[in-house]
């Protein structure tokens, strides 16, 4: 006996149809837990368009008011957080377009747009010096990753910051899947070029021996010659 098929409409996750259920009924907790389960992810895509943390943010809030009161257009066909990307990502370079018409978005030279920075979280540390060099670490990335080229840097946010698989990047950015592959591994060659060429110039500075690595090696060998 054949085994009936599901319809082709059904959610593939059942916490996506859940949560959509009760978003649908105007609950609240549902609104809620789709936005914060999201939030990063739509804001990072839209950042990586749009290289501004402000609008970034604005095409968030508006691609969430564009869903959600619109939650009968989700069909299931994809995860609710590709849908959810799909309508970020459209809204963002909708933006782009706008500011400038003539845009390519696949020809678009690195630097074009005044770098901004992505506020990755840095491991909380009570060492000025190590913290101040995360600092300059995550700014070296962040500014690097801002210069590769619009395509490029789409599939390398994508694919490395949020950790999409090949299939599901494809998907959101409407490529084929070897076009996904191809394009990492030209971003991940761009980026390393780009980090050298920031690094190379101050890499003497390295390791630096001052503050409390000083003040501790300091203190120890006082304390073991007797003073």
């Amino acid at each position: 006996m054949r085994q009936a098929r599901l319809p082709q409409t059904a959610p593939r996750d059942t916490d996506d149809a859940e949560l959509v259920r009760r978003a649908r009924a105007r609950d609240e907790a549902a609104f809620r837990a789709i936005m914060q389960g999201n939030n990063r992810r739509l804001y990072r895509l839209a950042r990586g368009i749009l290289r501004n943390d402000a609008e970034a943010e604005d095409v968030v809030q508006e691609a969430y008011v564009r869903a959600l009161t619109h939650l009968e257009d989700f069909r299931g066909d994809s995860s609710l957080s590709t849908w959810l990307s799909r309508i970020a990502m459209n809204e963002a370079l909708g933006r782009l377009r706008r500011q400038r018409p003539a845009v390519d978005l696949d020809a678009l030279p690195p630097g074009k747009i005044e770098a901004e920075i992505i506020q990755f979280p840095l491991a909380a540390s009570d060492d000025p010096e190590k913290s101040m060099a995360q600092r300059e670490i995550q700014a070296v990335v962040e500014h690097a990753v801002d210069e590769l080229p619009e395509a490029f840097r789409l599939v390398f946010i994508t694919r490395v910051i949020e950790g999409m698989n090949v299939e599901e990047t494809a998907e959101i950015l409407d490529l084929k899947p070897e076009t996904v592959k191809s394009r990492l591994h030209r971003a991940r060659t761009m980026l390393r070029d780009i980090v050298e060429q920031k690094i190379g110039p101050v890499v003497m500075e390295a390791f630096p021996f001052a503050g409390r690595r000083c003040e501790r090696l300091t203190d120890a060998v006082l304390k073991r010659l007797g003073y």
